[in-house]
């Protein structure tokens, strides 16, 4: 069956143009010239897409986009703004346009994105609870049915049908990149990559070159022409994490790059093309960063269209016996070991826990315990916590004759550099050396002192280096 096309524009020429063109890709097409006639025609015919200018003698396009949105939503909208317009572009996103178009309409970008929206419009919509194809860690992270995560599941699948800017917010830990990676697998942007890259980890001079690519001999050590991560997610979605550590001058040029829809590579005097669903993210408040002159606000406003709110591991306590489940199978393929289960013990103590590192400190501490646990059942002596500031790491006992280990409580600082794995490895290394002094390095005894088998310790021993 032949998709067809509702035009809305008020010029003719432009009318025609979009016709012409629509009817080389085979598509069908109706156009009116006004929002009444747009109304009339929905309400009599079917659609797979609708183009509408912004500008229109009866009213706007934003309100077409949101009657579409209202009582045909399976139609995805995309409007065509004046050149330059980005607030508009922004308002009609928000609004719950599919993407936008400006004039002169760029013919090639315009067929670009007929395409991705019929796909979107005629393919079968996939659920969050249903991505066969995602990978296990995408998956563990939206596993659960507590409030906040049913609110983001249906959040996820409605963002997965537009193609705005989206800028995800949440704590270090809560699985950002795996909610992003659920928006590009729901969307009709799937068969395409999906990049993902840490600002904050790209040293500052090769940041431009890393994004956007650069030609041989532009630089010292330019040997080859590189790829830059925007053309390598072209057809599919750039994630960027922690976007707020971007240097300014990079950040003007990104806002070029969503804007223009065109990366120049460094070295380059053309732009390139390209096709990519932006998804933003980072731990720290944006608008701060923007008062503080950090972050551009204009680039502030561009990448953050919409935000997804990705909840706290504490504020979602009631999925961490489903997500415990799926955490430890997943860490059983990936380890090639038996599946563990958690005894009762072990989970009021996983549940009376607030989790400061989230679903990844939960994944670091049965990654943990499953390989120290005896019979394939993971106990409260299994189990490391970190306690509170100031405090060191506490390994919760069953028996009073097996007191744990508590150090003096020393000053932490949790600064940029703070690493969670190996200020919990020096604990470790400590309270082990700790014990072995004290039974003269008998090693049983020193394992019972831990409240650990002897084939736990000796696992220990080996994996620190204190063997």
């Amino acid at each position: 069956m032949t998709s067809r096309v509702l035009i809305v524009d008020d010029e003719p020429d432009i009318r025609e143009l979009l016709e012409i063109t629509l009817g080389r890709m085979s598509l069908g097409t109706a156009s009116v010239a006004d929002l009444g006639a747009a109304r009339e025609i929905l309400s009599k015919e079917e659609f797979n897409l609708c183009l509408t200018d912004m500008r229109l003698p009866d009213g706007d396009g934003i309100e077409l986009v949101e009657h579409i949105q209202s009582d045909y939503n399976q139609i995805p909208v995309a409007v065509i703004t004046a050149h330059g317009s980005t607030e508009t572009a922004i308002k009609a996103l928000k609004a719950g346009a599919f993407d936008f178009v400006s004039k002169p309409v760029d013919l090639q970008k315009l067929r670009d994105l007929v395409e991705s929206a019929l796909r979107l419009s005629t393919e079968p919509e996939v659920h969050a609870t249903q991505q066969s194809t995602a990978p296990t860690d995408a998956i563990a992270t939206i596993t659960g049915h507590s409030p906040r995560i049913l609110a983001l599941r249906e959040q996820i699948g409605k963002l997965a049908r537009s193609q705005a800017p989206i800028y995800i917010s949440g704590e270090s830990g809560a699985g950002k990149e795996l909610a992003a990676r659920a928006i590009h697998e729901q969307s009709s942007r799937r068969e395409g990559p999906f990049v993902a890259v840490n600002c904050g980890a790209i040293p500052e001079e090769l940041m431009e070159s890393e994004l956007f690519g650069h030609l041989k001999g532009s630089f010292t050590g330019a040997d080859h022409d590189k790829q830059g991560l925007f053309q390598a997610a072209n057809g599919g979605t750039l994630f960027l994490d922690e976007v707020a550590d971007l240097p300014l001058h990079t950040q003007v040029k990104l806002l070029r790059v969503i804007q223009e829809k065109a990366v120049r590579p460094v070295g380059s005097q053309k732009e390139e093309a390209v096709d990519v669903r932006l998804l933003s993210a980072t731990h720290k408040n944006l608008s701060k960063e923007v008062e503080q002159g950090r972050l551009r606000q204009d680039l502030f406003f561009r990448i953050n269209v919409i935000e997804l709110a990705v909840p706290a591991l504490r504020e979602r306590q009631d999925d961490l016996p489903e997500l415990s489940i799926a955490l430890l199978s997943k860490i059983a393929i990936e380890n090639g070991i038996p599946e563990c289960s958690l005894s009762e013990e072990a989970l009021t103590a996983l549940k009376d826990y607030s989790f400061p590192g989230n679903v990844r400190e939960l994944e670091n501490i049965l990654q943990r315990a499953a390989t120290l646990c005896e019979d394939n059942v993971i106990t409260l002596a299994n189990l490391e916590f970190m306690a509170a500031p100031g405090a060191e790491t506490i390994t919760p006992q069953t028996h009073e004759d097996e007191p744990a280990i508590v150090g003096s409580p020393k000053e932490l600082t949790i600064d940029e550099d703070f690493s969670l794995e190996k200020h919990l490895e020096a604990i470790e290394i400590e309270a082990i050396e700790k014990a072995l002094e004290e039974t003269r390095w008998n090693k049983t005894a020193a394992a019972k002192k831990l409240g650990m088998s002897f084939r736990s310790l000796r696992y220990r021993l080996k994996k620190l280096g204190l063997d």
